[in-house]
């Protein structure tokens, strides 16, 4: 199978359903004549036109707006933010406006339309520019909240969202856009709210997603050379959440520990281990533990950001704390 980046998979998702739907367009800073601020849009503008691939005004709350008003008009707007931390400044529009727009119409208006970017640390970005707003987003009733994790994941999640009548929050990372891995060749989709289960295990379950599914895998390489067999569960959608991969992940392992890059108050991890509580708690052999982000806005110096964020080492930690080790 051929091996592509990730922002590959994501521009070869947004041309395939462009090409397949009239109604798709991509709007935002520098999407089309810069190609995108990390390339993701790369010869989209050449091939759609100006129409169809439009440079916004940096002007978050004006642009997510508009893309709102076009999709309550039969059209499915792609809105490119240059990093979610931007989003703030439309978020306004994007729960007052988006999220709610369905229910609040009595069902008279969807509004298809996906919100992309990048989230989270990409390193020396300092607090203003390295935040997880995740959680804020899946807290919302009206979104749907897509984290992939690889290439593969990313272009059939991406157009799964796209397809959807619903807003979609779709949240990827600035460390990620250069990762390589397997993507298939033709059209596929994958549904949202299923989580994949990426290795099979018996001893302990780990749920994680989106780029700190890569810190899980290693994690689990190294806890399978000491002899500890981990099932690793990468959520790919937060919500709709899939609880019931996670119920019956963790009936089977009876121990679970989430990892995520986020604060830890009102954190995914806190929902996950509320609902693992109510329903799988006769079969934990130990309390849930959870591997987050300290309570503090990101550092801007590397040693600080080091031991600010989750790691392979805080991971391993847990899971052998859970285990009795």
């Amino acid at each position: 199978m051929r091996e592509i980046q990730f922002r590959e998979a994501l521009r070869e998702a947004m041309n395939e359903e462009m090409r397949r739907d009239e109604n798709v367009f991509l709007m935002g800073e520098e999407v089309a004549e810069y190609n995108g601020a990390y390339k993701v849009s790369l010869g989209m503008l050449d091939e759609f036109g100006p129409k169809r691939v439009l440079d916004t005004p940096i002007a978050e709350l004006g642009f997510c707006g508009i893309g709102i008003g076009a999709s309550m008009n039969e059209l499915r707007p792609i809105v490119e933010l240059m990093t979610f931390n931007f989003s703030l400044v439309a978020i306004d529009q994007i729960i007052n406006s988006a999220a709610k727009m369905k229910s609040m119409s009595g069902g008279q208006y969807n509004c298809p339309i996906v919100f992309r970017g990048p989230t989270g640390n990409a390193g020396m970005l300092s607090s203003q520019h390295s935040q997880n707003f995740d959680s804020w987003f899946a807290n919302t009733p009206g979104l749907k909240v897509v984290v992939p994790s690889n290439p593969a994941d990313a272009k059939g999640l991406l157009k799964s969202a796209i397809r959807d009548n619903d807003p979609v929050i779709f949240m990827e990372s600035e460390v990620m856009y250069g990762d390589k891995g397997e993507v298939p060749e033709g059209e596929y989709l994958i549904p949202l709210g299923v989580a994949d289960v990426v290795k099979e295990g018996t001893d302990v379950t780990i749920v994680s997603y989106g780029k700190f599914v890569k810190i899980a895998k290693e994690a689990v390489a190294q806890l399978t050379k000491e002899g500890i067999n981990a099932e690793l569960i990468d959520l790919r959608t937060i919500r709709p959440l899939d609880y019931e991969t996670i119920v019956n992940s963790v009936k089977k392992t009876n121990r679970l520990v989430i990892l995520e890059e986020a604060w830890p108050i009102a954190a995914m991890s806190s929902e996950i281990s509320y609902h693992v509580s109510k329903y799988a708690f006769d079969y934990l052999d130990a309390p849930v533990h959870r591997v987050n982000c300290k309570d503090v806005p990101l550092p801007y110096a590397p040693t600080l950001i080091d031991a600010a964020l989750p790691n392979v080492e805080k991971l391993i930690t847990e899971v052998k704390a859970v285990l009795y080790k």
